[in-house]
């Protein structure tokens, strides 16, 4: 009797610890019992199982970060380009990401380097530097319909680095300089049309008042006079320009 007891403690003590296990909140719980998957997931806690006949595998529901190497590719227009990304997936169905494939993180950095390779290929070199967001979505989308199948999904997907052959960056920062002058030289012509503008109905008002001339050079040269070093020579029609300013004065105050 005293000998059925103390077997009786030992499987206790023995199996006891290995039917115990802690899941924990961030994980779920596979069960195996003799090969066949249980469809009742383990929640977060203490869980029991049946020594040496359930096997219990535990499953992250974690945002996981998948950096995607970088690698080089060919766009559409025959530029080689180095192209480095990251992809953010979490598992949404824990059975399936245990039964439907071997290895979740391998199998989606193989499908994103493909993915990523095929997306950049069909695209113009200015559209992949100019439309990351929209490139980022078609290379979500793609993994997406791929990933649903094993019970995973994909919440985000970064084109993290390009980097240009130096023969190109030197063609594009000339191109940029070439549109900066572009743009400084239309800026000016358009400057130079609308002094132009009222350069001309100035002078149409002036036209009209002969005396508005005459003031006007008083004015400039009252403008050069606030140096108070310079000298300044009156020619013989800049006087008769005073004697006219003069009568003008006398009439009007008349």
């Amino acid at each position: 009797m005293s000998f059925l007891l103390f077997v009786i403690v030992i499987l206790i003590i023995v199996l006891v610890p290995s039917s115990l296990r802690i899941i924990k909140q961030y994980e779920l719980g596979v069960v195996f019992r003799l090969g066949k998957i249980r469809k009742d997931v383990k929640q977060p806690g203490l869980c029991f199982i049946i020594p040496f006949i359930d096997n219990l595998k535990k499953i992250s529901l974690r945002i996981i970060t998948l950096p995607v190497d970088s690698q080089k590719v060919i766009t559409k227009d025959n530029v080689s380009i180095d192209v480095a990304a990251v992809a953010y997936y979490q598992v949404a169905d824990a059975i399936r990401s245990v039964v439907a494939i071997e290895s979740v993180e391998s199998a989606i950095y193989q499908i994103a380097q493909t993915t990523v390779r095929n997306v950049i290929g069909q695209n113009m070199l200015d559209d992949i530097l100019s439309q990351t967001i929209k490139i980022n979505q078609a290379i979500k989308s793609i993994l997406d319909e791929t990933t649903e199948k094993w019970g995973v999904l994909v919440s985000m997907v970064e084109l993290k680095d390009i980097k240009l052959p130096e023969n190109m960056q030197s063609a594009m920062s000339a191109a940029a300089q070439a549109e900066r002058e572009k743009r400084a030289k239309i800026i000016a012509a358009e400057g130079e049309q609308l002094s132009a503008a009222a350069l001309a109905k100035a002078a149409d008002v002036i036209s009209k008042h002969p005396i508005a001339l005459q003031l006007r050079n008083l004015q400039v040269l009252t403008e050069i006079s606030s140096d108070k070093n310079s000298t300044i020579i009156f020619p013989a029609q800049f006087m008769d320009t005073v004697a006219s300013v003069k009568q003008f004065m006398s009439k009007e105050v008349k």
